[in-house]
């Protein structure tokens, strides 16, 4: 069990009120509170945290420097807190107007929170309906008209779309600490990744046929995989129980890696990284309303 009881979330916003703005009273005028009843919040924290956040005076307030590492941590929590919010009112569809966006797993999992958070300060910023599925029935649902605007990960366009690149991602190899790549002293030959079956995504998927794409182009032939699964946590789960090696995104393993339950494994002679791309319909320009989604996309590089 924690020692401090997580605080409220407008305490939160209150620290970092404070620290932009300078005092109490102005803190409070920014989160919707009475000053005193901010102080009483405040103060309320600080003996639950059991150090002084704050240094009180007939100046003003400041923050102490253990509140300025609880602020810093305090602004990680509101900023994923956005991009739940974020992605939860894009799948429930309570913004208001209309726009429907298909996106691939990773994209839709890791990246598309943040890009709707900064979508929805636009002027004019519409309701957004996201669907989520692998890259090939993306491209299949913008083509048909069920979505006005997808983003994928594949390195495939599907004949009748158009494309805009919106950032970068990497595949990366991963192995349980146990496994003999793990200790590698040289980077992988290319040619023993390819002859390995792997854990892998679904066909369709955008990091399945990226993999096989740049091993294709170094002329190496992909064996059948030891396992292909719908989703990004399902292949991370079967890596790490020693089913075999896997091969996802940077960002569906980065967690795992920091603590020591996948080692990342270099790959000789083989270039992972991947293209992030919007797509639409060709023969019409983008709705303005995927045109500024796209714009956020790509601006968050």
């Amino acid at each position: 069990m924690p020692r401090t009881e997580p605080p409220q979330y407008v305490v939160l916003q209150l620290l970092v009120a404070l620290q932009d703005r300078g005092s109490i009273g102005t803190a409070a005028d920014a989160v919707g509170m009475t000053q005193p009843n901010a102080s009483r919040a405040l103060r309320r924290y600080e003996r639950r945290c059991g150090v002084p956040l704050l240094v009180r005076s007939p100046k003003g307030t400041r923050l102490t420097p253990e509140g300025d590492l609880v602020v810093a941590w305090a602004r990680d929590v509101i900023s994923s807190t956005e991009r739940l919010v974020a992605g939860t009112d894009a799948l429930s569809g309570t913004l208001r107007g209309r726009l429907r966006v298909a996106a691939s797993q990773t994209v839709a999992e890791y990246l598309v929170p943040g890009w709707l958070a900064d979508y929805r300060q636009s002027p004019g910023a519409v309701e957004v309906e996201l669907t989520v599925a692998n890259s090939v029935q993306v491209s299949a649902a913008v083509l048909d008209g069920s979505a006005d605007l997808g983003f994928i990960e594949s390195a495939t366009l599907t004949k009748g779309l158009r494309a805009r690149q919106v950032g970068t991602d990497r595949l990366v190899v991963v192995v349980t600490p146990a496994h003999r790549w793990a200790r590698l002293r040289d980077p992988l030959p290319a040619a023993e990744l390819a002859a390995t079956p792997l854990v892998v995504r679904e066909p369709g998927s955008g990091t399945r046929d990226a993999l096989e794409q740049v091993c294709h182009g170094a002329g190496l032939t992909v064996v059948e995989p030891a396992q292909s699964l719908a989703s990004n946590a399902a292949v991370r789960v079967a890596a790490m129980a020693g089913v075999a090696p896997a091969a996802l995104s940077e960002h569906a393993v980065r967690e795992a890696v920091d603590t020591g339950r996948l080692v990342r494994v270099e790959v000789d002679g083989l270039d992972l990284a991947r293209a992030l791309r919007a797509v639409w319909r060709g023969g019409a320009a983008p709705l303005p309303a995927a045109r500024e989604l796209v714009r956020c996309a790509a601006g968050a590089r």
